[in-house]
């Protein structure tokens, strides 16, 4: 059984399943979901909790042995087993076949992971934990989902803002969902339940966001202006190397480059995607991105790239900061 993770709660109100799989790198959701498992074993009579963490040289019998243990007070035990790098190897990957095999019905499962890619999440190991239980995959809010994640959670402390009090607060905790949920609990604490107005808003929520190279290619494609220019000060400010702020952008531009020429020479649209490796929710802001295009933009910013590349390395006058905001306009313009 695959669950996302807003499907979680529902899903634990209809009983529990012997095996559950959490994966996720928000720190946060994974922190909600897995109390959340462990909070509902309780209340079914799962008393009793062992701690185990895969490391390399972890002894996969203990998992075994963990879930052989009865207790001296009749009571069932949930065995919290983590794995910090997602790979249990051979004889993990063995161990939990073969304990998916024949759970025990004394014994409640949670398995936690970071987040997976899409190889991984084909592993043979990990199929066979969601088919007997649930895989709970986690995915943070992106920052156009983000004001109604925190709507929600103003909701559930009795309070509401407005539209553009909601997106003051997604602009300065994007990216760190533990600093978001913090701020959300802090306006709870200052101000009584109801309406928040925007000057409260401003007054009480600070900027905690983190920014990575992701939500820089995201802001480029999307041609959002203040984002694109938040999202580099972020960066700089954040200490990150130029080299790779470079090599994000350029990767989206020369993309486009590529697309762009297929498509003036005839070539179907998808096909040129597929060969480009622009799959999923990318495309829809791919596709925006390549309609605010002009013919032959994407070659020349490609050739200011390494004008740029050349800064960074000392070769003419410049800040190559400066130099990415310019680079990223000309795509972000209509």
């Amino acid at each position: 059984m695959q669950l996302r993770g807003e499907q979680l709660a529902e899903h634990l109100k209809r009983g529990l399943q012997p095996v559950y799989v959490v994966y996720g790198d928000e720190p946060l959701l994974v922190i909600e979901a897995t109390d959340a498992i462990r909070t509902a074993a309780r209340r079914q009579g799962f008393d009793e909790r062992e701690v185990l963490t895969a490391m390399a040289g972890f002894d996969w019998s203990e998992l075994q042995r963990a879930a052989g243990n009865l207790s001296l007070f009749g009571g069932r035990t949930l065995v919290d087993l983590r794995i910090p790098t997602g790979k249990p190897g051979r004889e993990g990957a063995v161990a939990l076949q073969r304990y998916c095999a024949r759970p025990s019905p004394d014994t409640l499962l949670l398995v936690t992971l970071p987040g997976l890619d899409w190889t991984e999440e084909k592993a043979a190991w990990l199929r066979t934990l969601a088919d007997a239980g649930a895989a709970v995959k986690l995915t943070p809010p992106g920052l156009t989902e983000l004001p109604g994640w925190i709507a929600r959670r103003l909701q559930q402390q009795g309070q509401s803002a407005a539209r553009d009090g909601l997106r003051f607060i997604a602009e300065h905790v994007e990216g760190n969902l533990l600093a978001a949920h913090q701020e959300i609990l802090k306006l709870a604490l200052l101000y009584p339940p109801g309406a928040l107005s925007l000057a409260q808003i401003h007054e009480a929520v600070l900027n905690v966001a983190r920014y990575d190279l992701d939500a820089l290619r995201e802001a480029l494609l999307a041609g959002n202006v203040a984002r694109l220019t938040r999202t580099l000060d972020g960066l700089r400010q954040e200490g990150e190397a130029p080299p790779l702020v470079l090599w994000a952008m350029t990767e989206e531009i020369r993309a486009l480059a590529q697309v762009s020429r297929g498509l003036q020479n005839r070539r179907p649209l998808e096909t040129l995607l597929k060969e480009a490796r622009i799959w999923g929710a990318r495309q829809t802001l791919f596709r925006k991105a390549l309609q605010r295009l002009e013919a032959g933009a994407a070659d020349t910013l490609l050739a200011e790239a390494a004008r740029i590349d050349g800064l960074i390395k000392g070769i003419g006058a410049g800040d190559p900061w400066d130099e990415f905001l310019r680079l990223g306009l000309p795509l972000c313009a209509t």
